[in-house]
């Protein structure tokens, strides 16, 4: 699986939870009847789980983490797991402000669904036997919603059948785990009804553009063209060829020079500003790919302006 198929994987579960492509990083929710409660970002971490208390202690211990004094002194009630939560306007408001208007809670999200979501079911779809990007897809919102554990194992091996028929009986059988389940969970068979539409349409390369659910798909959104809510986001710079030029590379080279990674200040973006943003990476302890947000403002480079949440 590429780069752009695991895109389309994150993509198409972003759309199941907040209608776009690249996700709405602020979007907040609490469904009567959800056991999870409270749940946030861009693939709906929940209070009940602990996720959504582990993806905000995570954030609040990023340099230049912008609504970290905000939301710093409410981590214990979301640690308790204090489902008043649900109805407090001033927390919602400030967690909608960050995934909105900051742009390391953005990229501390898409590192936590990462390493949490996507990374483990990608892993178990292979040692189940499912390698095509769509069974992975498939696979991977599992894991985000639940289930995987439950179901995985009453359809029998993958390789009595296939991977490809064997995904298809899966979904079945997934929409029919879904319809029986308390409220609200059976109104989310929409997903399932998403993923035999892509079936059908042999999608199973999840080759670009696609339509899920009613949304559209294309490496253009993937890329960027779709911007969060909020603001047009930074670009994360990496080593292409041609080398990415520009002002913020210039801002990147000097801001690396100024904490002892001199360089020579080209505004290119070339193996050397690579080599040296990874060193810087390393000594901080950043886990990002390419310079993005963690990395500038781990540097002292203000990110965009933005409104500032309530009481702060």
């Amino acid at each position: 699986m590429n780069a752009l198929q695991k895109a389309t994987i994150g993509a198409i579960v972003n759309v199941f939870e907040t209608g776009r492509v690249r996700g709405d990083y602020g979007a907040i929710a609490v469904l009567k009847g959800d056991n999870g409660h409270l749940s946030y970002g861009r693939s709906q971490v929940t209070l009940g789980s602990g996720s959504l208390f582990a993806l905000l202690g995570q954030y609040c211990q990023q340099p230049g983490a912008r609504f970290a004094g905000d939301l710093q002194p409410h981590l214990s009630r979301f640690r308790q797991k204090d489902v008043t939560l649900d109805h407090d306007d001033t927390v919602k408001a400030m967690l909608q402000h960050a995934g909105r208007e900051d742009p390391v809670m953005r990229a501390v999200q898409d590192l936590f669904f990462g390493e949490n979501y996507l990374g483990p079911a990608c892993r178990h779809a292979e040692q189940a036997g499912i390698t095509v990007p769509l069974g992975q897809a498939v696979v991977y919102d599992s894991h985000v919603q639940g289930g995987w554990g439950i179901l995985s194992t009453r359809l029998g091996p993958v390789g009595g059948i296939g991977e490809q028929e064997w995904t298809a009986k899966y979904v079945q059988r997934r929409r029919e785990w879904l319809s029986g389940l308390k409220a609200p969970l059976p109104a989310t068979v929409y997903r399932m009804n998403a993923f035999s539409d892509l079936i059908a349409d042999n999608k199973w390369d999840l080759a670009l553009p696609l339509t899920v659910h009613g949304v559209t798909v294309t490496e253009e959104a993937l890329a960027g063209g779709e911007a969060p809510l909020g603001g047009s986001p930074q670009r994360t710079l990496v080593v292409r060829s041609p080398y990415l030029r520009g002002e913020d590379v210039l801002a990147l080279q000097k801001a690396l020079d100024q904490n002892g990674m001199k360089n020579s200040c080209d505004g290119a973006y070339g193996p050397l500003t690579d080599a040296l943003v990874k060193k810087w990476q390393q000594s901080k302890g950043i886990q990002e790919n390419g310079a993005g947000p963690l990395t500038r403002s781990s540097l002292g480079l203000s990110p965009p302006p933005a409104k500032t949440a309530p009481g702060s």
